[in-house]
């Protein structure tokens, strides 16, 4: 058999992942080129690329979606194989076929594989087959409730209504009791529809206790094909993976060798070429694993397998797109260590993971041994609303699990974000919760550990609002030409003269009282912060326009200050990050007029489902309209009863952030 050559390679894909396929490229002397959209048009995977092609539009359905497009790119710059990545086209057989008929590599399965494991109820044909164990299931059709409810029970509750074309946690919704049926079928029917084209779903029962297992496998067009063993992605947001690890705290060596044999078993019956992800759920109590869907492309947290096989698996995916053989087997398969992987999401954790689109200011992070950045943005930048809302993955790799954690907490401590909100805190919370290290990391993982979503700081908040407040100070007075001969924090009297402002912080307000005392010695300046009531006393050393140390409470806390055009200020330290706003002193009348007319909506997105009519009572806490953004469904409620006075969007509008949805008429609907 012949290999094909491959010298110049496009990449269909954005941030990130095509940034990590370059990067392997260009060791192999593989020319580059990227495509982007208009967003992404100052993205660093353009820059980093030999060659770029702009595809024009915002959302992804206008860019890297249109298949047309991407092949145009591939014939103006000469490209021989194209590199899907994940998401977007990466499972799209048409797509496939498309690159096979003009002539093109696609770096991936042929189209007959990703056509049949595309569709969750015809992969578990394939499993059943290959001997994989399946768990109950049963294919929805019609509109029927009745026909649902009947197949619902055959299933079993609980269950999960999952739409066949879905993925990523996509098309998806849990049901615990048979009256939760009706609206989740509609809503997953919404969702596989909107996002996949399809609304076809399928009902499949729900593990309470298990865990979700993952099998990296390899397949050439020599008949060869191993597994790499597994990862653990249990624990879970909206179905969607936090953090991946390999190997899994609880896959004895006897399990891994029959996960891994079944998941080659499939690959074979397939004939499959290239990377996939045959993906089980592992019930704790019994030992027993059941197939759950086979993903036909390079996964988010290939890195995790790559750190402790030592192998570079999108090299892999280009030798045998080429035609050539894996030149290894099974027995040549050793895993050393642990590897973590966590997403750094713009997101707020504690606003059920609300995205959090914007400019991004600032962000950098430590280098430091063990630890390996996948970075998909270069600030300044803005976090799009078009797209999916991951900053970076993080990846540890240690001797051990343990230490694979503390290392990766410790540089989630150390890497800087300001601008928009992150889940960082979060993250670095998560890696040191007692239960995860104890190896607890079953999908109900963060269902138990509401605490890990808004953890408390580490450093004791009013230390970063005193060095928030110094270095502010300090840097006005740095550029006042009248006083930049005065050190930071000067007064004419060695009084404590007050002033009142009020800052924000995570969505809370204080009143403060702000003096500013001299201190003791030189170099030296004394802070008095009165917060709602409480006195505060800081020592300041080391004052300048962008570090302070801060001396509280018996402690010197050295703090880095950055300050934006915006007017938000972020401190660090060694363990905390926050962010903070002055505020003028009254509210913004504007947002006072839209709490009283109703709900508005947080993102950018698309309405693509109004709940209620003029005239409707409400309750509050009730759904009034659904708005879809960064690829999930945000649903706006009433926050008070009332009546519906007028609907001011229609379905399929976009609606820009903070767009009023509907006006309700306050008080008892009765």
């Amino acid at each position: 058999m012949n290999n094909t050559s491959i010298s110049t390679l496009l990449i269909a894909n954005r941030g990130e992942i095509a940034r990590r396929v370059i990067r392997t490229a260009r060791t192999l002397g593989i020319r580059t080129v990227a495509v982007y959209s208009a967003p992404d048009a100052r993205s660093p995977h353009v820059t980093d690329a030999d060659f770029a092609v702009p595809i024009g539009g915002a959302t992804s359905a206008e860019s890297y979606l249109v298949w047309e497009k991407i092949l145009d790119a591939a014939r103006r710059t000469g490209a021989d194989a194209i590199h899907p990545g994940y998401g977007f086209l990466s499972e799209n057989a048409e797509f496939a076929e498309a690159c096979e008929a003009a002539g093109i590599v696609f770096v991936g399965p042929s189209p007959d594989s990703i056509r049949e494991m595309g569709l969750k109820d015809r992969a578990k044909e394939w499993a059943r087959k290959a001997d994989v164990p399946v768990l109950p299931d049963a294919v929805i059709t019609g509109d029927d409730a009745d026909t649902w409810k009947t197949a619902a029970a055959e299933v079993g509750f609980p269950l999960l209504v999952k739409a066949v074309a879905g993925g990523g946690g996509k098309g998806m919704r849990l049901v615990e009791h048979p009256d939760e049926l009706v609206d989740a079928v509609a809503a997953a029917r919404r969702e596989g529809a909107n996002l996949f084209g399809n609304s076809t779903v399928f009902l499949e029962r729900y593990l309470t206790s298990s865990r979700h297992i993952e099998i990296q496998v390899f397949g050439d067009k020599h008949g060869n094909a191993v597994h790499l063993g597994e990862r653990e992605c249990s624990v879970q947001r909206r179905h969607q993976k936090v953090l991946e690890e390999a190997p899994s705290p609880v896959i004895t060596p006897e399990v891994r060798e029959k996960m891994g044999a079944t998941a080659v078993s499939l690959v074979r019956e397939l004939g499959y070429l290239g990377a996939g992800t045959v993906e089980y759920l592992f019930d704790d109590t019994t030992g027993g694993f059941y197939f759950l869907e086979m993903n036909t492309r390079l996964q988010v947290e290939h890195p995790v397998t790559e750190e402790v096989t030592g192998l570079d698996l999108v090299a892999l995916q280009l030798r045998v797109a080429r035609g050539e053989r894996l030149g290894f087997d099974q027995n040549d398969v050793t895993i050393s260590g642990h590897a973590i992987e966590v997403r750094l999401y713009a997101e707020d954790p504690a606003a059920d993971y609300l995205p959090t689109p914007g400019d991004l200011h600032h962000y950098t992070h430590p280098e430091r041994t063990g630890i390996r950045y996948e970075d998909g943005i270069a600030t300044p930048a803005t976090i799009s609303p078009f797209y999916d809302p991951m900053i970076a993955k993080i990846i540890s790799h240690a001797d051990t699990r343990s230490e694979a954690a503390f290392a990766l907490a410790a540089a989630l401590d150390g890497t800087q974000v300001h601008g928009v909100r992150t889940n960082r805190a979060f993250l670095a919370a998560l890696l040191r919760d007692p239960d995860y290290l104890a190896g607890a990391t079953r999908t109900n993982f963060l269902d138990h550990h509401p605490d890990l979503l808004d953890p408390p700081m580490a450093t004791a908040w009013p230390v970063h609002l005193a060095a928030a407040i110094a270095v502010s100070t300090a840097r006005r007075r740095d550029t006042d030409p009248m006083r930049g001969h005065a050190r930071p924090g000067f007064r004419p009297l060695a009084t404590r003269l007050m002033t009142r402002a009020t800052w924000h912080r995570a969505g809370d307000e204080m009143a403060l009282q702000v003096g500013y005392r001299l201190g003791g010695w030189s170099g030296e300046t004394d802070l008095a912060l009165t917060i709602d009531g409480a006195v505060h006393d800081f020592t300041l050393r080391d004052l300048g326009t962008d570090s302070v140390r801060v001396h509280y409470d018996g402690v010197d806390y050295p703090c880095t200050v950055r300050t934006y055009p915006d007017g938000s200020v972020w401190v660090n330290d060694a363990s905390s990050q926050s962010g903070w706003q002055p505020q003028t002193r009254l509210p913004d009348p504007g947002d006072l007029t839209a709490a009283a007319l109703g709900p508005v909506n947080e993102i950018p997105g698309t309405v693509v489902n109004i709940a209620v009519e003029v005239g409707d009572t409400v309750t509050a806490g009730q759904k009034l309209a659904v708005i879809e953004a960064m690829k999930m469904e945000h649903p706006a409620t009433a926050a008070v009863d009332g009546t519906v006075e007028e609907i001011h969007v229609l379905v399929g509008q976009y609606v820009d952030a903070h767009t009023v949805l509907i006006t309700l008429a306050a008080g008892d609907p009765s």
